[in-house]
């Protein structure tokens, strides 16, 4: 799969990052991670610009992630049960990722970014359950910012080890997700007990 992401890129520059992305996003069964663990390799050695890269690769995650979004406020409980298997998504799923958003709220927006097969259902979830674009936007957008930033830094960094290095990246980037998402949960349940005292 490296092999082919590499041929796409190589083929189609930033077009291909951000299209790649936009349907790994909604729910096409791509190696998001893998791409852009591949992005970062390819600005290591000159071949893309940071800023563009990073760029093409936000745009894609931010077009993605609100399409998921308008699709579930546009009946997406309905194209999940009829279309969703085509795509490796089930009600199950979604019922599972609803639960989830549910228990940690729109947090999970950000967090989902850094958990493959969450990030496709939270925004889905999140368009079906009715929740306000402002909230969605805020959290979903940032995670986005984070997600794109700390894979492409990655890859960057690891420089040749980046061929089958993308699920070792992936586990400690979402231990460092995590712990940030677990911080600023913190700060805010802390600053909301201070208002309320």
């Amino acid at each position: 799969m490296e092999r082919i992401l590499l041929h796409w890129v190589s083929q189609y520059g930033y077009f291909g990052i951000f299209l790649l992305l936009m349907l790994g996003i909604v729910g096409v069964p791509l190696p998001d991670e893998t791409l852009l663990v591949l992005t970062g390799y390819l600005v290591f050695k000159g071949r893309l610009q940071m800023a563009p890269a990073l760029a093409a690769a936000y745009s894609g995650s931010f077009c993605g992630i609100t399409l998921s979004y308008l699709i579930g406020r546009s009946g997406g409980y309905y194209l999940i049960h009829t279309y969703g298997h085509k795509v490796g998504m089930t009600a199950e799923k979604l019922e599972q990722a609803g639960l989830w958003l549910d228990r940690t709220g729109k947090w999970a927006l950000a967090i989902g970014y850094f958990i493959p097969g969450v990030r496709h259902l939270t925004a889905l979830t999140a368009g079906a359950g009715g929740m306000k674009y402002p909230v969605f936007a805020t959290f979903a957008y940032a995670g986005g910012v984070l997600w794109v930033a700390s894979f492409i830094t990655a890859g960057y960094f690891f420089e040749k080890e980046w061929i089958g290095s993308s699920d070792s990246i992936h586990r400690w980037v979402f231990i460092a997700g995590g712990a940030i998402a677990c911080f600023l949960l913190l700060y805010y349940l802390t600053i909301r007990g201070r208002g309320k005292n």
